[in-house]
């Protein structure tokens, strides 16, 4: 799951300064506890010596620690004891004095080992789904807000079917997608149809849902990925090379609006590098489109369609623009 190094970063101060909180929250009430029952710190340091003190001891005395520490332990047990009654009748847990780090796993370190901790995978998830909603309105775009009620219940012999109905394959389509992701028999999916129809809302409710399971996810329009390879292509910003891998190396790629880049012989390198690329990486994909595969056909080069036709499945959006319906609501 490579995420951003930017995501990794904020992910990590994040996880840095709750652990601090937490820290701090426990030493405020560690040091209420101490005020209002003394007896509990002296406590404290007792436990906190007595088996180090034990071994010290016996081994410079030369003999057996075994003896001593056996000794210190039902000592220490006797303290815990105590500590946990006067806790309990001061009105507090037993457990208040025993500092709990916000994850048992990796002590709020983030890493176990070379790998990173499922904690600091969560914070880099949120990290994600505030970076994607600078672009996408992932507010109130989900599988839950998606409305049918804007597409006709109408049979459409055009479209051999109702848009309604129409759109509520593509809704399952993209829910199993989202929610299978990885484990899904569809890898990559084509989203077609005229602007307006909710290609890029289903779009942002895959974009949360995967987020949401830890995986690292990109969104960007076409025109801006394009201009990102160019500006690789010709050492114009040292950034688009980190920009452009991460384009092939994500989990998930959401490319927008495919069709509103200017066609070029530049573009066209970029876009099999990036489909190929993503497809021999094993990389999902969604791609929207107000093009039709035949559009594509035409625009794009017979190796780019031959992927687009073979390697993704086409979710095909009908009905009226939404924006343009909700228009006329608030005009009523």
């Amino acid at each position: 799951m490579p995420y951003e190094g930017k995501v990794i970063r904020a992910a990590t101060e994040r996880l840095n300064e709750d652990a601090r909180r937490n820290r701090s929250a426990f030493e405020r009430r560690r040091s209420q506890i101490y005020t209002a029952v003394p007896r509990l710190e002296e406590i404290d340091r007792q436990l906190s010596r007595t088996v180090r003190l034990a071994a010290q001891a016996a081994l410079q005395q030369g003999i057996d620690p075994g003896p001593a520490l056996e000794e210190a332990k039902r000592w220490n047990l006797s303290l815990q004891q105590e500590r946990d009654s006067l806790l309990i009748g001061g009105g507090w847990q037993k457990g208040d004095l025993t500092y709990k780090p916000l994850c048992p796993l990796c002590g709020d370190r983030g890493w176990r080992g070379s790998e990173m901790c499922r904690c600091l995978q969560a914070y880099c998830g949120q990290e994600q789904i505030r970076d994607l909603s600078s672009m996408l309105n992932l507010g109130d775009q989900s599988f839950d807000t998606f409305d049918l009620d804007y597409y006709s219940p109408l049979y459409d012999a055009t479209i051999g079917g109702s848009p309604r109905s129409w759109m509520e394959m593509a809704l399952d389509v993209c829910y199993t997608f989202a929610d299978k992701f990885g484990r899904n028999s569809v890898k990559n999916l084509l989203l077609t149809g005229e602007p307006g129809l909710g290609k890029t809302f289903l779009s942002a409710a895959i974009a949360r849902v995967v987020s949401e399971r830890g995986y690292s996810v990109v969104y960007d329009s076409a025109v801006n990925v394009f201009a990102r390879f160019e500006a690789q292509k010709f050492g114009r910003d040292e950034a688009a090379g980190r920009d452009v891998d991460r384009y092939l190396t994500c989990d998930l790629m959401i490319l927008d609006d495919l069709g509103s880049e200017m066609s070029s012989p530049l573009v066209q390198t970029a876009l099999y590098q990036l489909i190929n690329g993503r497809l021999l990486g094993d990389k999902r994909t969604v791609i929207s489109s107000n093009l039709s595969l035949d559009d594509m056909g035409r625009r794009y080069t017979p190796q780019i369609c031959s992927r687009l036709g073979g390697e993704y499945f086409e979710v095909r959006f009908f009905g009226e623009d939404i924006r343009k319906l909700k228009k006329s609501e608030l005009g009523r």
